[in-house]
């Protein structure tokens, strides 16, 4: 849904939704818009559990966030851009608010960038590009703002939202930070403004799940109450037999009776009258055999045979009869009979002033003679339960760092951008696998560009081929290769195509100017906790 935001001034603005009853859903002071996610520590429990959970299942089964689509990868159009609103800003890296001088080196991929996973609106798994950034309490995640926002939904933001620093196909070497807090720009959370397209999310303390599957005993296994399972091969009777000997009954050798679905015989040869018929006409039958009645129509059963053989008239405890029912009875199957549940049919009398009084149903059924076949099928097993251990990873910024954040600074600078690209060219080639990062290095355009797409008109932009996925990376500038930090002054927004050759070959990014430090500075004081 819409958030309801309210500005400094007091007044609120519903867009979406009418604002009645509605809020405190998000809240906005100027610029600065919030919206929770995780709300609580349960909550975020379960979100990195769904994650983890199955050696990473669902992380292995994410996929690159698809906002862009080939009608999107336009030529970027001059429209004179923007101008700093403030005098140049920066909050300094973890561990570097002292200036040091360092040489520079060989480019080394930075601890702080991962993947960012989420559930979109249509219940897909998805996953963009971010970094871990400076912040007081170490626990500030940067990225795009569609990549929290739900913009292709239209809705609030992304569910199950997770930081993952260092991902590798399912592996979380630094934890599972679940975020707690968005903080967007009022433009961007209201009119999806992509002059705006970007967000800080507070995280939890990480979270690192361990253990798995764990062999037991069949006692142990019987008494386990959380996820379990067995690993059947199936063996002879007399290898069963051999087996219980040696371990009992209650070992991994073991034995189950199945039983196929009925399939419809012809009536037992011996059977010639209606009483024989209905001994029949129980839940085990005789030796597999078994007389069942099948609801027809009124005009089915009109035209059925009278007899003993399949398709005759039921003669039996269900023949066609007419019984009372309960008002709420007479409800329910009016519509099931609406679907085609129900084939009988309904009525009511009514009194003098017609209302009803009293209500009735008739089925009508006719003979069905079916078979089920038994089988002992013997088994030895190796019984497993899932043991999953939950411990506190510790805050984001002590383990893998944080980059420091920039606004307000000159275009036509050098910056290292970083992301996870995946997603094919427009025109179908697939350069890029989204399995580890890649980065982009060059000066960002002079003056700053505009999208039809989007209709953004703020943007600056960076000869890049790197493809969605990337989208959220950090824009790095001042990038020291020996401590793998430098500046975020900017996060991959949009994927273009300038020369019209069917291939992306730059990207863009919303401009970082005063209202952005504002956004970040309120994100970068809010404490969040731990999980566990």
């Amino acid at each position: 849904m819409k958030r309801i935001l309210i500005p400094a001034g007091g007044a609120i603005l519903a867009t979406g939704l009418l604002a009645a009853g509605l809020a405190g859903s998000a809240s906005a002071a100027g610029d600065v818009a919030t919206d929770p996610m995780a709300k609580s520590a349960a909550d975020a429990k379960a979100i990195a559990q769904y994650w983890a959970e199955s050696n990473g299942a669902a992380l292995k089964a994410a996929t690159e966030s698809n906002v862009w689509d080939k009608s999107d990868v336009a030529k970027l159009q001059s429209k004179g851009g923007y101008s700093a609103d403030t005098k140049p800003g920066s909050a300094s890296p973890i561990g570097q608010e002292k200036k040091t001088t360092v040489k520079v080196q060989n480019v080394n991929l930075p601890k702080t960038i991962g993947k960012v996973f989420f559930v979109n609106s249509k219940g897909e798994k998805k996953w963009c590009s971010a970094t871990s950034v400076q912040s007081k309490y170490r626990n500030l995640v940067s990225t795009a703002g569609h990549c929290v926002y739900d913009t292709a939904g239209n809705t609030d933001v992304m569910s199950k939202w997770v930081f993952v620093p260092g991902y590798y196909q399912g592996k979380t070497p630094w934890g599972i930070y679940v975020g707690k807090q968005a903080f967007t720009h009022y433009d961007f959370d209201v009119y999806e403004d992509y002059d705006r397209d970007y967000a800080f999310v507070t995280v939890y303390n990480g979270i690192q799940l361990s253990g798995g599957p764990k062999q037991v005993t069949k006692s142990e296994w019987d008494s386990y109450k959380g996820t379990k399972f067995v690993d059947k091969k199936e063996i002879s009777a007399a290898e069963y037999d051999a087996g219980v000997s040696k371990y009992g009954e209650n070992g991994p050798f073991q034995k189950e009776s199945i039983t196929s679905a009925p399939e419809t015989v012809g009536k037992p040869a011996g059977v010639t009258t209606a009483k024989e018929a209905l001994k029949y006409y129980t839940a085990q039958g005789i030796d597999g055999v078994k007389l069942t009645a099948t609801e027809v129509t009124e005009y089915d059963y009109t035209k059925a045979p009278n007899g003993l053989d399949n398709n005759a008239k039921f003669v039996g405890p269900t023949k066609a009869s007419a019984v009372a029912i309960s008002q709420e009875e007479y409800k329910k199957l009016q519509a099931e009979k609406a679907d085609g549940k129900f084939l009988g049919k309904l009525w009511a009398d009514k009194d003098a002033k017609g209302n009803e009084i009293n209500w009735h149903k008739q089925q009508y059924f006719i003979k069905k003679w079916v078979k089920s076949t038994t089988k002992e099928l013997y088994w030895v097993g190796a019984f497993y339960i899932v043991d999953i251990v939950a411990k506190d990873a510790g805050r984001l910024g002590d383990n893998v760092g944080g980059q420091g954040v920039a606004w307000n600074q000159p275009t036509g600078k050098y910056v290292r951008v970083f992301g996870y690209p995946a997603a094919a060219h427009p025109d179908g080639n697939k350069n890029f696998t989204g399995i580890t990062p890649k980065w982009c290095y060059g000066k960002t355009s002079k003056k700053l560009v505009g999208s039809a797409a989007k209709k953004i008109e703020e943007h600056v932009a960076l000869k890049c081929s790197m493809t969605e996925g990337a989208d959220g990376g950090p824009w790095l500038v001042n990038y020291s290769n020996s401590k793998r930090l430098g500046y975020v002054n900017g996060v991959t927004s949009t994927f273009n195509d300038q020369d019209a050759n069917g291939r992306v070959d730059y990207i863009s990014s919303p401009y970082f100017d005063g209202e952005t430090a504002a956004i970040y500075k309120s994100a970068s004081n809010v404490w969040s906790g731990k999980i566990l």
